[in-house]
């Protein structure tokens, strides 16, 4: 006969302080949940803070300012963000090099680099730079004519050895004036073709997304293990039982808010006609915030839904 004992079963805890955000920001993945801990994570993933509405870092720096520190970003676009681009050593319309930034935003717009000689005889070295990000440099490529450009592309896109792996910064491809040689000197994406942010026609349905793969916006939080969640500044009232539903599916608190300057009676009415009456859902009332935006050097009125699901999240 043999006893088996009994197993212990433990209930491992869940952690309430894991905060989603979903909006516009000028630098890096769209419809990707990211991890940030601190606003230094947020500008190496999304560039600073934009002074405007649906601003994902907005939020997050107000939610940081109440103690929060666990957070997944999402990134969303109106669909016209485009990516900085820069052609090298260009004559006229030919160029054996074009650097296109990693992603889409005009933070790109700031990539700076140089060309100058390798550390060993006869080779190249690249440098890139991007405020808030750690230079990169791409040393000792060699080569002549269209294998030296080949050269530079795969240490760009593929890294060149554990210590110096892919660029994080941008992509490099092939030109068709693969005959020039470099020169030493600076260059600056201020002065090839500008990346845009996408962000002037987004509203509270881009920042909904839709739950069909690829998923989008809100769905992207989908198993992230967020205990709150916030579109950044959806005021529409149209779209707060949507959230509330994914909320509910989830086991996520939604933050939600109103429009800036509403009357209780107005918020009331439309709370009513919308049919919102969930407990996964926190619908903000009153007039937004004066903030002080310290990265932007001026005051301006936020949404609530920052400072709300930073102080849930640091009980």
């Amino acid at each position: 006969v043999q006893i088996v004992p009994p197993r212990n079963l433990v209930l491992n805890g869940v952690p309430t302080d894991v905060v989603g955000i979903v909006g516009t920001s000028s630098w890096g993945p769209v419809n990707q949940p990211v991890v940030a801990s601190s606003m230094s994570d947020y500008a190496a993933n999304f560039g600073p803070i934009m002074a405007r509405k649906y601003d994902m870092g907005t939020q997050m720096a107000t939610a940081v300012q109440q103690g929060a520190q666990n957070f997944r970003c999402v990134r969303v676009t109106d669909g016209t963000d485009t990516a900085a681009q820069l052609a090298l050593f260009a004559s006229g319309t030919q160029s054996p090099l074009t650097l296109t930034a990693r992603y889409t935003g005009s933070y790109g717009n700031q990539i700076s680099g140089a060309f100058s000689p390798g550390s060993q005889p006869n080779t190249w070295r690249i440098s890139v730079s991007l405020p808030g990000l750690a230079p990169e440099v791409f040393d000792n490529i060699g080569g002549i004519g269209p294998t030296f450009w080949q050269n530079v592309v795969n240490a760009i896109n593929l890294g060149q050895n554990l210590q110096r792996g892919p660029s994080q910064i941008l992509l490099a491809s092939l030109g068709t004036s693969l005959t020039t040689m470099p020169t030493a000197g600076l260059f600056s994406f201020a002065s090839g073709t500008p990346g845009s942010d996408g962000a002037g026609n987004v509203t509270s349905a881009t920042l909904i997304g839709q739950n069909a793969t690829p998923r989008t916006g809100m769905y992207c939080l989908r198993g992230q293990g967020c205990s709150l969640a916030l579109l950044a500044d959806a005021d529409d009232s149209t779209q707060w039982v949507t959230q509330a539903a994914f909320g509910l599916s989830e086991g996520i608190y939604m933050i939600l808010t109103g429009p800036s300057g509403d009357t209780i009676a107005n918020a009331v009415a439309t709370k009513q006609a919308v049919g919102l009456d969930s407990y996964a859902a926190k619908l903000m009332f009153g007039d937004w915030i004066w903030w002080n935006d310290q990265a932007n050097g001026v005051t301006r009125l936020v949404s609530p839904q920052g400072f709300v699901a930073g102080r849930l999240a640091n009980f």
